[in-house]
């Protein structure tokens, strides 16, 4: 026990570094934002069976203070979902699709080309995965909004790029094929965040060049002449070899 001689004398203060900075009290927006992004983390590497107990000590909260934030690991999952999944969703895609003086070819390429960089994140990817092997309760929203939003769309434009206009209920061959090409995109992020593999190259592993989704949407255009017969719409023919 060190005895103090000279009670009058005033401790010298601690270095710098051993001092423990204040904390700063978090407002309810920024704690919450906290608990969502830690959330959002932790899901995409332990999937929805891992405990709540855990996230909050991931995070570096109570496990009550978690609790008064999202009172059930449900309305966590929820609010994850709209961030992870309907957030990344922009209208302007919407308008992309829809505009009657773009070619088909460019629209696709357009879309894909953003919705692989922006919407198909390592969380996105891998938190779909987990769903879709426990409960599916985000991997159903999340197509159905595909159902709703997207595919739609999708048929639609393949039909006007191969001269058809219908308002039929695209046939399983049609969206067979649409879904190979849509699956085909998704597959590159589960090459890259799943398997942990090199996209094309390894030079360029987190990168999907445009002249890539190009390729992908042009061999769909083609093969979906076998659905519709010789095209009318924006597919220019050959001339005939001399």
């Amino acid at each position: 026990m060190r005895i103090q001689t000279n009670p009058d004398t005033v401790p010298e203060p601690l270095p710098h570094a051993l001092v423990a900075p204040a904390r700063r009290r978090m407002g309810v927006a920024e704690r919450e934002r906290q608990i969502l992004d830690g959330a959002i983390q932790f899901f995409a590497v332990h999937g929805f069976d891992g405990q709540l107990r855990d996230l909050a000590k991931s995070i570096g909260v109570t496990h009550t203070l978690l609790y008064h934030y999202f009172p059930t690991k449900q309305a966590l999952i929820d609010r994850v979902y709209l961030e992870v999944f309907e957030g990344r969703w922009r209208a302007e895609w919407d308008a992309l699709l829809d505009d009657p003086d773009r070619s088909v070819e460019d629209k696709f390429t357009a879309f894909y080309s953003e919705y692989v960089t922006i919407t198909l994140s390592q969380e996105f990817v891998r938190i779909l995965v987990f769903s879709g092997l426990t409960d599916h309760t985000i991997t159903d929203r999340f197509f159905a909004m595909l159902r709703a939003r997207l595919f739609p769309r999708l048929i639609r434009e393949t039909r006007r790029f191969r001269g058809l206009v219908s308002r039929a209920k695209a046939s399983e061959r049609e969206m067979e094929l649409l879904m190979g090409l849509h699956g085909g995109f998704f597959y590159i992020s589960m090459r890259r965040w799943i398997y942990a593999q090199d996209v094309y190259s390894e030079s360029a592993h987190e990168g999907y060049d445009e002249p890539l989704v190009r390729d992908r949407v042009r061999a769909y255009l083609l093969a979906s002449r076998e659905l519709f017969g010789e095209t009318t719409g924006n597919v220019r023919k050959r001339a005939p070899r001399r």
